[in-house]
């Protein structure tokens, strides 16, 4: 398969890719590049749930740092991000297991955004995770 083809327009490549899958032709495939895509789409997929992640410890701090200040678009985003999480771990079961590391990694960065969002010192919040993993997917849970 010619390089330039993915390239120069990645959606014919990628039809192309998934004929010659479907008819076994996998001498013509272009493994270099269907590597590396599909290592990217997982990437990605982790990608979204830290993000997601982040988003949701984000507001879960202001709340409990801040609990004059919940307002329904708190709420609302809290809300949001668990269903997104939910609607990933749904789709790709074995996300489950990358909950509490994905968690982990994604505080520090929430900390840092909690802070500024809040005008909050960084060091008055916790430096490792305050949420369990349940708390962080439980719909009901509010700090």
């Amino acid at each position: 398969m010619n390089h330039t083809a993915y390239e120069e327009d990645f959606i014919p490549w990628v039809e192309t890719q998934a004929a010659l899958l479907r008819d076994r032709k996998f001498e013509l495939l272009d493994i270099p590049n269907l590597y590396e895509e599909l290592t990217s789409m997982a990437s990605h997929i982790r990608h979204q749930l830290a993000s997601r992640l982040c988003v949701l410890e984000v507001h879960l701090l202001k709340c409990r740092y801040q609990p004059l200040r919940k307002s329904r678009s708190w709420r609302g985003t809290i809300l949001e991000q668990r269903s997104r999480i939910e609607m990933l771990i749904r789709r790709y079961p074995s996300l489950q297991h990358d909950l509490p590391d994905e968690a982990t990694g994604a505080y520090p960065t929430a900390v840092r955004k909690a802070a500024r969002e809040t005008g909050l010192a960084q060091a008055i919040l916790p430096t490792a995770l305050p949420f369990t993993v349940d708390e962080l997917l439980d719909f009901a849970f509010e700090p």
